[in-house]
């Protein structure tokens, strides 16, 4: 066969690769009681992504079916993915360690984005970028709120937005900054449906900005009430196998197929290859991690979030139960050897009413070793007090003593009720010291110093029953 002839034939194979791809997609689904997400002619899109890229990883089908049949649809980036060393490394090809050179490349990212877009057919002007700083946001969720100082940038060294042409340039790097951001952006948009980074991905800013678009709503629900679609992204060992595989369908991790409503969207083959054109756009990336972006070229996207679970005092039904899968036999890839000797897993969380009191217990593989420790965080809400002003509360435990914060704020040991055997700990924190509150966003992780072992994914409690109203922190003024 001449020169020729091969390259029609090689075009031929790829167009029957998709044609292919369509058709499994179309036999796949839906699965196992699974809904496909559908759009109506009423809804309003807004996909809120971590950093560049993510938006198109995740959510490029849905991106793609909104445009096409006119529905209005904007991005919203928490980052300008301005912390990547390592694609920095491959993009420049020297290291990038000045603070205007990294802030240099978050424009080259924000770039990106828009040429993704472009793509895509989602004009310059329905994209946002807030400006929060990468890998940071969840140290802003954790502790800086109200009175606490700003968070600092790990690269660009600044305390606020840096970028002229972000939304809101100088806004500071604080956790009722970003909320106030999104619900700014919220009430002006509109949306039916939004589209955000899972509780379950392992990146922290992944996490984080589930976690401030939950408060967001839950402010706006007097006037908003969207249906929220989660996407993961980061998740050990998955999606598998590696590379382009279009023709394969993205299935949830194991560890979540059966707690969580996942729901489909499947891709044409045209899809399909606009959200290949797509991701290569995002070239800074593309160049130093193909073979893992292109994993999530599949025949579908998916969505979906853990149930809403409701504790009620003196209920042994309604207690929340997180049995983990995750031991020895399957500790993080990026651990040391050293770490992996010291590698302490959550076997299992139990989270629970008793009278006045949630309980959370928890059950760790081994006993915790000296470099290692576990901390359990415990964030109310209520609708009439700012979260910013609400407790935010973390009981961390060494191998031989725990210590209690509110945010960095050290609290008395007599503040809860700690009981706590080699492998087991039960800690009883009042409903009182989180502010009395009608919702509860809570986790658990183990460490060795600053590399995370183990952890529970964030969860969404609701607190049963009338609220008792103590002297919490309370505030008049409008919601930041």
């Amino acid at each position: 066969m001449d020169r020729n002839g091969k390259r029609i034939a090689k075009r031929l194979s790829a167009g029957l690769g998709f044609f292919l791809a369509g058709l499994l997609a179309v036999a796949v689904y839906p699965v196992r009681g699974q809904e496909t997400i559908s759009l109506t002619a009423q809804d309003r899109v807004l996909i809120l992504a971590p950093h560049p890229d993510d938006e198109v990883l995740g959510c490029a089908g849905i991106i793609q079916e909104a445009v096409k049949r006119n529905i209005p649809v904007k991005i919203v980036f928490l980052t300008y993915g301005d912390n990547n060393q390592w694609s920095f490394l491959v993009y420049r090809k020297h290291p990038v360690l000045m603070p205007w050179a990294v802030r240099s490349m978050g424009l080259v990212r924000h770039d990106e984005a828009l040429a993704a877009a472009k793509v895509l057919k989602v004009p310059e002007d329905d994209l946002v970028f807030l400006g929060y700083p990468d890998y940071r946001t969840l140290e802003i969720w954790y502790s800086h709120w109200g009175d606490r100082k700003p968070e600092k940038s790990m690269f660009t060294r600044v305390t606020a937005v840096p970028y002229k042409n972000a939304f809101r340039p100088g806004a500071l790097y604080k956790g009722e900054e970003i909320v106030a951001d999104l619900e700014t952006i919220m009430r002006d948009f509109k949306p039916t449906k939004v589209f955000c980074s899972h509780p379950g991905d392992h990146n922290p800013d992944h996490q984080s900005l589930y976690l401030f678009t939950r408060i967001a709503l839950w402010d706006l629900q007097a006037i908003l009430q969207p249906q929220l679609y989660p996407y993961l992204i980061h998740f050990k060992r998955w999606p598998m196998p590696r590379g382009y595989h279009p023709e394969k369908r993205l299935v949830p991790p194991e560890l979540f197929q059966d707690k969580i409503n996942w729901q489909p969207l499947v891709l044409t083959p045209d899809e399909i290859q606009n959200k290949y054109t797509a991701v290569k756009k995002h070239r800074s990336q593309y160049n130093s991690s193909a073979k893992y972006l292109l994993t999530f070229l599949r025949a579908n996207e998916l969505f979906g979030d853990f149930p809403q679970v409701t504790l009620r005092p003196k209920d042994g039904d309604s207690r929340l139960s997180l049995r983990r899968t995750q031991g020895f036999s399957d500790m993080p890839e990026e651990l040391t050897t050293e770490e992996q000797v010291a590698f302490v897993g959550i076997e299992e969380d139990q989270l629970y009413l008793e009278d006045d009191m949630l309980v959370l217990a928890i059950k760790l593989s081994r006993p915790l070793g000296e470099e290692v420790g576990v901390s359990l965080y415990v964030f109310g809400y209520r609708d009439d007090t700012a979260f910013a002003a609400m407790p935010k509360i973390r009981v961390r435990f060494g191998a031989l003593k725990h210590a209690i914060y509110d945010q960095n704020r050290s609290l008395p040991l007599s503040a809860v009720r700690v009981d706590r055997k080699p492998k087991e700990i039960m800690i009883r924190v009042p409903l009182a010291l989180l502010g009395n509150p009608q919702k509860i966003l809570t986790s658990a992780r183990t460490y060795s110093g600053a590399v995370p072992l183990d952890w529970v994914s964030w969860r969404t409690l609701e607190i049963a029953g009338p609220q008792i109203m103590v002297d919490s922190p309370r505030t008049d003024e409008p919601r930041k």
